[in-house]
């Protein structure tokens, strides 16, 4: 009953007002009337003098009428049934995430809240899901990379796609079935990628957000070289490198370990599309890392209130027609009884 409250209204309540002195009219018609002037001890000496009351089809013919008013009152209240929707406009700020799916990501030197390791992949896509939510007004889109570049969503404001495609990202191990099956860290196309994502955007602002735990060691551009295309094209990068400096990956995934960060690299990247550079080795490092991403990216954010309206007037109006002609046809077969 609620949910039909909430949806039902009159679009022009006054005209109900008529429902008052229709139901004064019955209530009237239905009153014992006046006291007689003459008191009979029996009717029978009067059975001459009239006509019997009108019986059967024809007594239906007023309160058919009567019906069909209220009805046509109805109507004129223009019933409608409301839906009310909620929209919004995006914000201008368009946004691409670049994600290193590298094997080095398995690495658990994060924690969870209750203490135990979790690997550097479970921590930044948790961060990612909860940014990616509370940018509900911006178009994000998503590469990750390894050895190559891969798109996994579009920049788009239909996050829930976005994010089902990054649950579904997967480290390319040994064994495959990875998302990249590339091994290595192409830091440098991955921006090149994301960059050529947002070139065609028009956008006030447009933005990377670089999430790697290595150094560039794939692809077929530097990340300074992609850095200053992404610089001629009004694009800044935010640079997160992932991972404490105990937990470098061992020589059976890296020949040289020490390579596993190339902080330098990283931060001229940023320096070069004034972007800012941040290194993560907590999980709490990381999330206030995001934090700082969201508040320094500032989102306007417009909603509109929008009500669709379905006129049910019709199913008023035509049965009060109805019941008019039945009461009128009723008349004409069934007259009122004439006085002597």
């Amino acid at each position: 009953m609620s949910h039909f409250l909430q949806h039902f209204h009159f679009a022009s309540p006054l005209w109900l007002l008529l429902l008052a002195p229709l139901f004064g009219l019955l209530f009237l018609r239905r009153g014992r009337g006046a006291e007689a002037t003459l008191t009979f001890s029996t009717l029978n000496v009067l059975v001459a003098l009239g006509s019997k009351l009108r019986k059967g089809p024809g007594a239906a013919s007023l309160p058919l009428l009567f019906l069909a008013l209220v009805l046509a009152v109805v109507a004129l209240a223009r019933p409608v049934w409301r839906e009310q929707f909620q929209r919004r406009s995006a914000s201008g700020i368009d946004i691409m995430i670049a994600f290193d799916v590298s094997l080095s990501m398995e690495i658990d030197d994060f924690t969870t809240n209750d203490g135990r390791p979790m690997q550097r992949l479970r921590a930044a896509k948790d961060v990612v899901h909860r940014f990616v939510q509370d940018r509900p007004d911006d178009r994000i889109g998503l590469v990750v990379f390894s050895g190559q570049p891969y798109h996994i969503s579009p920049i788009t404001l239909d996050h829930d796609w976005l994010l089902d495609g990054l649950a579904r990202v997967k480290l390319n191990y040994r064994s495959g079935g990875g998302t990249v099956r590339e091994q290595g860290t192409a830091i440098g196309s991955a921006i090149s990628a994301a960059a050529s994502r947002l070139h065609a955007r028009d956008a006030k602002s447009k933005v990377i957000v670089l999430i790697t735990d290595g150094a560039n060691n794939s692809g077929k551009i530097a990340p300074i070289d992609a850095a200053k295309y992404a610089a001629d094209l009004n694009i800044k990068i935010y640079t997160i490198a992932l991972g404490t400096k105990e937990g470098r990956v061992s020589s059976n995934i890296q020949r040289f370990p020490r390579q596993e960060f190339d902080l330098p690299t990283l931060q001229e990247v940023a320096r070069l599309t004034g972007g800012e550079h941040y290194w993560a080795q907590t999980n709490a490092e990381l999330k206030d890392t995001f934090r700082t991403i969201d508040a320094l990216e500032k989102t306007e954010r417009k909603i509109y209130n929008v009500s669709e309206d379905t006129e049910w007037f019709p199913w008023f109006l035509l049965p009060s027609g109805l019941l008019a002609a039945i009461a009128a046809w009723l008349t004409i077969l069934y007259p009122p009884p004439r006085a002597s």
